[in-house]
């Protein structure tokens, strides 16, 4: 177990290496310039060279980048080139929101997804499984700024029941949570139908059922359990996805998250928070895959996590 740890953190730490280097390098590709945006009217070639100075744009890309490297170190992720203000505090805030919009979506997509898939796979064959097939495909195939924009004509404009942007209080988190969740919520359903009847067609569910054992200890101990493996993956995947790339439900629903926040760095050029946003995003991600892989030996003995 500790040599695997080590070699995963060893990996993590040249992947975020990696990760900045690529974001940095695609800032300073990017067209346009932030101290134009900063000067008000038409500004002078002393204004924008002192503004070049400040943020120290008048250095090699090299230095530049080796300066922020420092910083990282220290855990400082640099200041805001827009509002002057130290980025670690607001990338840390909008993180907070989009966390309480993750788990809300993910807790959603759980008890739905998994009941349906596991309904589905109880009656396979049936109308219940066309049913919930039906609904599945149709939850997959619609894009979600679709369906978070009939949410707010549905809920918000015809009956009024919840607010259609903001953060202030558990009503709007509602929205933008079940936009969120309506692909994950299809998706896990046919994950776990598809998990469970594979798990059924083998050789100890059948003998356990030669023994003897009720349907249900069948179902739950043997069936469910083996079932979960590849669907912990699937998890580990979809907390990343939602960490780092709920960028449209959050700007349609205006919610103050980490996304919403990318996308104000991204318009206004503002490197040091883009780089905050993705780098937390980033070590969020990996960090969840590590625990999954993690989890994997809690759900089964047999495996083994080693250094090789």
């Amino acid at each position: 177990m500790i040599p695997y740890l080590a070699r995963r953190l060893g990996g993590v730490v040249l992947l975020l290496l990696g990760i900045t280097f690529v974001v940095f390098g695609m800032m300073y590709l990017a067209p346009g310039d932030v101290t134009l945006m900063l000067v008000p009217n038409v500004p002078s070639h002393e204004q924008i060279g002192a503004l070049r100075r400040e943020f120290g744009l008048d250095q090699p890309l090299p230095v530049r980048y080796a300066r922020f490297l420092g910083q990282l170190v220290h855990g400082d992720l640099g200041t805001s080139w827009i509002d002057r203000r130290p980025v670690l505090p607001q990338v840390l805030d909008a993180l907070g929101y989009t966390v309480r919009l993750a788990a809300s979506a993910l807790a959603l997509s759980l008890v739905l997804g998994l009941a349906a898939g596991t309904v589905s796979a109880l009656r396979s064959r049936s109308v219940a499984d066309d049913v919930v097939m039906t609904a599945t495909l149709l939850g997959i195939s619609t894009p979600v700024f679709v369906t978070g924009l009939l949410l707010i004509y549905c809920l918000s404009f015809r009956l009024g029941w919840f607010p259609t942007s903001g953060a202030g209080s558990w009503r709007h988190l509602v929205l933008p949570s079940l936009t969120l969740a309506s692909f994950l919520v299809a998706y896990n359903a046919r994950m776990m139908r598809s998990c469970l009847l594979e798990v059924l067609g083998q050789d100890y569910v059948r003998t356990a059922r030669a023994k003897g054992l009720a349907e249900r200890r069948v179902w739950g101990v043997h069936a469910g359990k083996n079932a979960l493996i590849p669907m912990v993956t699937v998890l580990g995947l979809q907390v990343g996805l939602l960490l780092g790339g709920s960028v449209i439900t959050e700007t349609i629903f205006a919610y103050p998250g980490i996304g919403q926040l990318m996308i104000s760095g991204i318009t206004a050029r503002d490197t040091p928070l883009v780089q905050g946003c993705v780098l937390v995003s980033a070590a969020g991600f990996i960090l969840v895959n590590l625990l999954v892989d993690l989890s994997y030996v809690v759900l089964d003995p047999r495996i083994r996590l080693t250094g090789r």
